[in-house]
């Protein structure tokens, strides 16, 4: 399945499908800090954020076990100054390709998550309902945890019932930063 954002366009692999390496990589900040992005033969299959390169650069390979990775910063420097500047500014220079990998139901998760507007937020619950399978709620917070993609796909924008801010790959810093950029928006 394929769909846009002013920013990204969702190309969804088949789900357990294995992502096309090598993955060449560029490093970058923004204002949250280290970012890497990684590119598979068909699109970004990472954006990662971080406090150090080196951890960055643990954090791809093992999210990509197997694959070659290729430091290719010149090759990825528009790719990585789109990305930033949509982290950083919200501005969208041009539309990145992103390649998605997953199972069958992160990859629901993940596209039910890019319907959620930004300055707005969804519980674990109203995600699990919304999909259906409202059982599924620590089923959502995995899907949510194994996403490689940070504010592509917003996991950032899925909270507790409650309203409280928890759990984030990159932080609950970062999570706290990115709703309270889109709040002022």
């Amino acid at each position: 399945m394929n769909i846009s954002s002013p920013a990204f366009k969702y190309n969804f692999r088949a789900p357990g499908s294995q992502v096309e390496g090598p993955i060449r990589y560029a490093l970058g900040r923004t204002v949250h800090g280290h970012i890497v992005i990684g590119r598979s033969q068909r699109g970004i299959c990472a954006i990662l954020l971080g406090d150090s390169e080196r951890t960055l650069r643990q954090e791809l390979a093992a999210a990509f076990p197997g694959v070659e990775l290729k430091a290719a910063q010149s090759p990825l420097h528009r790719e990585l100054g789109q990305v930033i500047a949509f982290i950083d500014k919200d501005t969208a220079q041009g539309i990145v390709d992103l390649d998605i990998g997953g199972s069958p139901f992160q990859q629901k998760v993940w596209q039910a998550l890019c319907e959620i507007p930004a300055g707005q937020t969804r519980s674990y619950r109203e995600v699990a309902e919304h999909l259906g399978v409202p059982e599924a709620i620590r089923a959502v917070a995995g899907a949510c945890a194994a996403n490689v993609l940070a504010v592509a796909i917003p996991c950032h924008r899925v909270v507790r019932s409650d309203g409280s801010v928890s759990g984030y790959r990159w932080g609950v810093g970062h999570k706290r930063a990115l709703l309270a950029k889109e709040a002022e928006q």
